[in-house]
C-alpha cells in the first residue's frame, strides 16, 4: 500500500457521502465522523469480505439467487428493511424517514459468461462465469453505504432508497425493476462505476452524453452445406457471413459524420464443427452504439440491410433479430446538469477539487440510462481505480480484470476534516436547487 494512502473501501463508501448530502435538508451533526468510520479496519475487512464472496461466486443475469440472498442477509444484520422480489432477484431497501424526499443510488449484481485467469485466493469458483466488470464492488460499496446511513439514519431529512438489481449486463434488468415499481417516488439516483482507466481516488463525470445507447443484433445465414473439397456442390454460408462482416465494418468509416460518435461491432461467429465441412448456416452476432436515437435507428436499419443484401449476394438467405425481448435497446446515458454543479461540490470537498475531473464520453453503455425515463433527475459518474505503480491494470470485460483493493490517494486523509459541517449545507443547497 502506498505511504499515505487509505484503503478501497473509503472510496466504495462515496455514494454514501452523496447520498447524505443528496437528502435535501439534512444537518449532520458531525459529517467528519463518517470519514472517521469509514477507515476503520473491522469496517473495511467487512466491505472487502463481501466483495470477494461475491467475486468467488459469480452469477449470471436473473440468476443473482445467492447474490441476492446475501444482499438479504447483510441488510437484516443491520436492522434495514427491504422489499424482495423486483425482477426476479432485485432487493430494494430504505433507509431514513420513509418520507420525501427520495433520493436513491443502484448496484448491479450479475456476473459475465467468461472464464476467470486471474489466479488469487478468491478466484471465481463457478467455470465460465466471472465478476469481470466490478459488479461484486459496486454491490459491496452499496451495503458499505448502507451501512453508514443506518448509523446516521435520524440526521437524515428525507429517504435514500438502495436499488440492488439484476441484469445489467444486456439483460435490461433496470427496465424490468422500474416495471416492477422499484423507483416509485424517487426524486434524484446517482448511478456509479468503478473504472480502470481513472486513477486511484479520483471521481469522474461529465453533464450532458456521458455514455453511448447500445442495441445487439443476431443473424442466420444459410447456405447448403457439403463436402469441403467440393464447394461448387455447396452454397457457402461462412464465405456469406465473412462478406457481411467486412461490409458492417464500412457503416461508421463511410457512411457516419466523423464527428457523430458510433460503433458496429460483430463479436460473435458460430459456423461448422470440422476442418473439411461447409456447414449448412453460420450464426454472427455483435452491437451497435451511437449517442443520438437517430443514428442508433440509423445504424439498425443499415445493418439489416447490409446483412441480407450481402448475404443475397452469395446466394444465401439470412434472418435478422435485434434480440429486442431479451437485449433490449439500451439509450445514452446522460447526466442532469445541475446534478454536475451538485457532484463538483461535494466531489470537490471529499477527495479535493484536483481530484474530481471530466469524463470523457465513452461508447460503452449501462441501462442506468433507463432509470431516466422513470426518474426526473439522475447522474451517473466513476471511480477510478488505477494505480501505474502495481504494473498494468486489464481492463473490464477481460479475463484478467481485477479490482483494487489495495489503496486510495492520499488526498482523501488530507481532505477529511474540510468535509465537516459544511458538506451538509453546502451539498442540501446544491440539490435543492434542482
Amino acid at each position: 500500500m502506498a505511504a499515505g494512502a487509505l484503503p478501497l473501501p473509503l472510496l466504495l463508501c462515496a455514494p454514501a457521502f452523496l447520498l447524505l448530502a443528496a437528502s435535501c435538508g439534512a444537518a449532520l451533526d458531525d459529517p467528519a465522523s463518517l470519514l472517521r468510520r469509514a477507515k476503520d479496519a473491522e469496517f473495511m475487512d467487512w466491505m472487502v469480505g463481501v466483495r470477494r464472496r461475491i467475486h468467488e461466486n459469480p452469477e449470471l443475469g436473473y440468476e443473482e439467487f445467492a447474490t441476492s440472498e446475501l444482499v438479504r442477509r447483510e441488510l437484516d444484520a443491520m436492522g434495514i428493511p427491504y422489499r424482495h422480489p423486483f425482477a426476479v432477484t432485485g432487493v430494494v431497501a430504505t433507509v431514513g424517514t420513509g418520507g420525501p424526499p427520495f433520493v436513491a443510488l443502484p448496484a448491479d449484481m450479475d456476473a459475465l459468461a467468461m472464464q476467470e485467469s486471474v489466479e488469487w485466493e478468491h478466484k471465481s469458483k463457478v467455470p465460465g462465469k466471472m465478476h469481470g466488470c466490478g459488479h461484486d464492488a459496486h454491490v459491496a460499496m452499496l451495503l458499505g453505504s448502507a451501512k453508514i446511513l443506518h448509523e446516521h439514519r435520524d440526521e437524515l431529512q428525507g429517504t435514500v432508497v438502495l436499488v440492488f438489481q439484476p441484469a445489467e449486463e444486456g439483460g435490461g434488468g433496470a427496465k424490468k425493476m422500474i416495471e416492477d415499481g422499484a423507483v416509485e417516488n424517487i426524486e434524484v439516483m446517482f448511478g456509479i462505476h468503478v473504472l480502470d482507466t481513472v486513477p486511484i481516488g479520483v471521481l469522474a463525470s461529465k453533464p450532458g452524453p456521458v455514455m453511448a445507447g447500445c442495441g445487439f443484433f443476431e443473424a442466420v445465414i444459410s447456405g447448403k452445406g457439403g463436402h469441403a473439397a467440393l464447394p461448387h456442390h455447396t452454397i457457402d454460408p461462412i464465405l456469406a457471413a465473412s462478406s457481411v462482416i467486412a461490409s458492417l465494418q464500412q457503416l461508421v468509416s463511410r457512411e457516419a459524420d466523423p464527428l457523430d460518435s458510433q460503433v458496429v461491432t460483430v463479436g460473435k461467429f458460430q459456423g461448422g464443427g470440422a476442418f473439411n465441412v461447409i456447414p449448412d448456416s453460420v450464426i454472427i452476432g455483435g452491437t451497435f452504439r451511437s449517442f443520438s436515437r437517430e443514428s442508433f435507428d440509423r445504424l439498425k436499419q443499415r445493418i439489416e440491410e447490409v446483412i441480407v443484401a450481402q448475404a443475397s449476394v452469395q446466394r444465401c438467405s439470412s434472418v435478422v433479430d435485434f434480440l429486442d425481448n431479451d437485449m433490449p435497446f439500451t439509450p445514452p446515458v446522460i447526466n442532469n446538469p445541475e446534478l454536475h454543479d451538485f457532484f463538483l461540490k461535494v466531489g470537490g470537498e471529499m477527495v479535493g477539487p484536483g481530484d474530481v475531473r471530466d469524463k470523457q464520453p465513452m461508447m460503452g453503455a449501462e441501462d442506468f440510462s433507463m432509470y431516466a425515463e422513470a426518474v426526473p433527475r439522475t447522474y451517473y459518474y466513476f471511480v477510478g481505480m488505477l494505480n501505474e505503480t502495481r504494473g498494468p491494470q486489464a481492463p473490464h470485460h477481460n479475463p484478467y480484470f481485477t479490482v483494487n483493493e489495495d489503496a486510495i490517494s492520499a488526498v482523501w486523509r488530507r481532505h477529511a476534516s474540510s468535509v465537516g459541517s459544511s458538506l451538509s449545507a453546502r451539498a442540501a443547497a446544491a440539490c435543492c436547487r434542482c
